[in-house]
């Protein structure tokens, strides 16, 4: 096993040098990362993006559009051939058809490139022409990326854990109840075992319906063609001792070490260790409706992803010798639209507050990062209504459940976010003597201009962010 882990991170630095003496010296490579935890966006706002990056009349805020270096943008096949390719017309389709739809989401890694011919600025302007920047955008589900914190925890660990965790939640009285009464020191037996894997899902889908974003390990959520497997059949226990051979408890220990081996480090590998720029999606106006207890769960989650990065500085010598870094990570309030746009400063203080902690780390490493708020497709439309003499600041749509058109006011976010937070951490039921709103909207029909990409809300702002000093 030694020999085997020892071999496969030689290939790989072998491999990583190689990509970054091309990348370096030839066409370079934009590796952008999208992620978030469920509904918050990621399937939209890529292909939001790379619509309005192919047609750039409403990337006013990307300076080489601004300025008129970018010549062409253009899809290429991905340089993954075992990954699969973002579905980009299909989603673009679902977007922007007679029957607008919001597309199905992430439940799998997949990947795009686009590439660019650019215009450098400044001296290198008049000295050289065109050269080609090549963007590779890695779609993966967020609920992967909190199983890396699995790596350096042990199954007693994270069983202990894991059930003082959940033992006040409602959604897990269920499995509760069921392994409180399996004997982890009996022997194995395999309808035991499935029967409890099969109560911790049921528990974790419930959570994430709940609002909870804790809801490790990723994979019993998306397994994909893992369903059913023994790698996906463990689950928490109550210890009861060391463990003793052919016992349950010996059994799910060595199926959650088969998942760190063969699910979560493969993922690490091949995918999450190669990026170099990364965006971090989070629907926060939806876990606010949902409660103080949802806002610090999201909190929570938040600086779980984020203690999953590596970030720092990307220099070229220390690609060659340590392997690439997140330099630059983007975290963004998605569903923007659902607001009147005064209240997008006090939607991008909150992000702001909710990823402090991570964002200073990040910045003290080396890396650049920034919050915002966002709409990756705007749905909506503002209007100002009278209530009892009272002017409120309202978003029009069609809603998602019904169809019908109506005009919506949330509440107002308080302009502090601790008055938001400090309830969340210290464990409030709900807001007081507030009531924050929120209505699902399907997405507008759409009438573009020729070279205009999608209606959004600050896209080229992140754009600009994330990739503009490579073009």
């Amino acid at each position: 096993m030694v020999i085997s882990s020892l071999a496969d991170s030689l290939v790989r630095g072998v491999e990583t040098i190689g990509d970054s003496v091309s990348e370096t010296f030839f066409e370079p490579v934009i590796r952008l990362g999208v992620t978030g935890l469920a509904r918050s966006g990621k399937t939209v706002f890529i292909t939001s993006l790379v619509a309005n990056l192919l047609d750039r009349g409403r990337m006013t805020g990307l300076v080489a559009r601004q300025e008129g270096r970018i010549n062409a943008a253009y899809l290429q096949p991905q340089p993954d051939d075992t990954v699969p390719r973002f579905d980009y017309e299909t989603h673009l389709s679902a977007l922007t058809g007679p029957t607008p739809h919001w597309p199905d989401s992430t439940r799998a890694v997949s990947e795009l490139r686009l590439s660019f011919k650019a215009r450098p600025a400044g001296l290198l302007a008049g000295l050289q022409g065109p050269r080609t920047v090549h963007l590779d955008i890695v779609d993966y589900p967020g609920e992967w990326l909190l199983d890396l914190a699995l790596l350096d925890k042990s199954y007693s660990d994270w069983s202990q854990e894991t059930l003082t965790r959940i033992e006040t939640r409602s959604e897990a009285a269920g499995y509760l109840a069921q392994v409180n009464g399996a004997d982890s020191s009996g022997a194995h037996d395999e309808p035991t075992a499935q029967a409890l894997a099969s109560s911790f899902t049921t528990y974790l889908n419930q959570a994430r319906e709940a609002g909870y974003y804790d809801c490790t390990p990723g994979r019993f959520l998306l397994p994909g063609d893992l369903a059913g497997s023994p790698v996906l059949t463990f689950a928490p226990l109550v210890a009861s001792g060391p463990s003793r051979r052919r016992t349950l408890q010996r059994e799910m220990e060595r199926r959650y070490e088969a998942y760190k081996a063969q699910v979560v480090k493969p993922f690490f590998r091949d995918h999450f260790s190669r990026i170099d720029r990364q965006v971090v999606l989070v629907d926060a106006l939806g876990a606010i409706h949902k409660g103080p207890q949802a806002v610090e769960d999201m909190r929570r989650a938040m600086a779980d992803i984020l203690s999953a990065f590596r970030p720092g500085r990307n220099a070229w010598l220390s690609q060659l010798l340590l392997g690439k870094r997140v330099e630059r990570i983007l975290f963004a309030a998605t569903k923007a639209d659902h607001l009147h746009h005064t209240q997008h400063p006090r939607l991008t203080a909150i992000i702001e507050a909710l990823t402090r902690e991570a964002r200073d780390r990040a910045n003290f490493a080396g890396a650049r990062t920034e919050a915002l708020s966002l709409a990756s497709l705007r749905a909506t439309t503002e209007e100002v209504r009278n209530h009892n003499g009272t002017e409120l600041p309202c978003v029009r749509g069609t809603l998602l459940d019904s169809g019908k058109q109506a005009a919506f006011y949330p509440g107002e976010l308080p302009e502090d976010p601790a008055h938001l937070l400090g309830p969340a951490r210290n464990g409030a039921d709900a807001w007081l003597g507030e009531d924050y709103g929120f209505m699902a909207f399907a997405p507008a029909q759409l009438t573009m201009k020729p070279g205009d990409g999608p209606p959004h809300i600050r896209l080229d702002r992140a754009a600009q962010f994330l990739i503009g000093d490579r073009l």
